[in-house]
């Protein structure tokens, strides 16, 4: 993905706004904070803590909306303290509406103590936002997951559109050495996967994809959308069709055409034989991934080519027919170059036995942060691969319905 623009925010504006409410004196020319002191300085002599002590220094001061509240719903009892406490203030010039009986109130009158309560609630909001904000800090990375040994997909908050649709389950990966040697192994399921890669593409299928950027309180703040379904002409010709692609609302990212190559090429890995003298494939152990016994292994390119794309991170290998059951990794290399930064995070793809020996790739799951030099953003994206059906064939192929007699 290529870093986009983010929008500027408006603190400034705030603070414009919160400055003139406090450039506004008290009432008759009377600073009102100097006013609120004298009088409550005197009633806590007589009758200790009052009402208005309690609202502005105790614990309804940590919140602006008790401020707002205090003349909305407590103004008459406010103005009766204010009332009882002036009359041992005549030096003072104090408004009218103290020295007067507290059942007469004007409408300018109760402006002004509203106005009050609203600047002290734009003071509040000025110092502790920035400050909330400064200690919250950049977006941790995501958890990596203590069972296998390797990183995994993060399980912070996501949005229904983006969650995993099954929960998967494995064990820690053992040191217990295959049953076969890891060549023999390698050769047989890279070979299978030469014989499934041949069959796939005789497949029609739905490909739903959904990219999402996040933001640091972990909600969608833009989005890439879309459908495609994998169809042939009646002459037998393979195409991709669109059927839906809404506009994106991506801001901060954009989408590349790598990120559509790795899109069809990467996210759903095949390690042919073909394929197979590219990379370096090392046996890692043996692990049990919803209630499967696979091989692991390692996978990493020997040598990179000129716009040529490439798997690296680890696949499992059921131990039984020897196919790939699952993949994590990501593509690569990343495309840094002068004013374009094009980094490609990292996926999980899961596959399912959809007809005969053939595993095919069902879903594919990112959680992840992509780390620009100007900041990270982080991204959650899903792929599902659906409706899978062979060509010429009158049925779909899909999960197994368990028929009750």
């Amino acid at each position: 993905m290529n870093r986009g623009k983010s929008k500027a925010g408006n603190s400034e504006r705030f603070s414009k706004v919160s400055y003139l409410l406090l450039s506004n004196g008290g009432a008759d020319g009377v600073r009102t904070h100097d006013l609120l002191d004298a009088i409550e300085a005197r009633s806590q002599l007589r009758h200790g803590p009052t009402e208005l002590f309690q609202f502005t220094t105790g614990r309804f001061f940590s919140s602006p909306f008790a401020l707002v509240a205090l003349p909305a719903c407590n103004l008459r009892r406010t103005l009766q303290v204010l009332f009882n406490e002036s009359k041992l203030f005549t030096g003072f010039v104090l408004p009218k509406m103290i020295r007067n009986t507290h059942f007469a109130l004007s409408s300018l009158r109760t402006a002004r103590v509203t106005i009050l309560a609203l600047a002290l609630s734009a003071f509040w909001f000025a110092i502790t936002i920035p400050a909330l904000a400064q200690q919250q800090g950049p977006l941790p990375p995501p958890t990596s997951s203590g069972s296998s040994g390797y990183p995994s997909m993060g399980n912070s908050r996501t949005s229904a559109s983006t969650t995993p649709s099954t929960i998967h389950s494995e064990e820690a990966i053992t040191n217990e050495p295959p049953s076969l040697p890891v060549e023999q192994i390698i050769q047989r399921f890279s070979q299978h996967e030469s014989e499934f890669k041949k069959e796939r593409d005789n497949y029609t299928y739905t490909q739903t994809f959904v990219l999402q950027t996040v933001d640091y309180d972990g909600n969608p703040d833009g989005e890439y959308r879309l459908t495609t379904d994998i169809m042939f002409t009646p002459e037998g010709k393979r195409y991709a069709h669109d059927t839906y692609a809404p506009p994106p609302s991506l801001s901060r990212i954009s989408m590349s055409q790598q990120d559509l190559n790795d899109l069809e090429n990467i996210q759903p890995f095949v390690l042919t034989t073909e394929d197979l003298s590219k990379y370096n494939v090392t046996y890692v152990g043996r692990q049990i991934v919803d209630e499967l016994h696979t091989y692991v292994f390692d996978v990493a390119p020997k040598k990179m080519e000129k716009n040529e794309r490439y798997f690296q991170g680890r696949v499992w290998v059921e131990d039984k027919e020897l196919q790939i059951v699952k993949s994590y990794g990501k593509a690569v290399p990343d495309i840094i170059k002068k004013n374009n930064e094009n980094i490609f995070p990292h996926f999980e793809t899961y596959r399912e036995n959809i007809t005969g020996p053939y595993w095919f790739p069902t879903y594919t799951h990112v959680d992840d942060i992509l780390h620009f030099t100007s900041g990270g953003v982080r991204i959650r994206m899903t792929v599902k691969y659906a409706n899978y059906k062979r060509f010429g064939a009158t049925h779909k192929i899909g999960p197994a319905v368990e028929v009750k007699p």
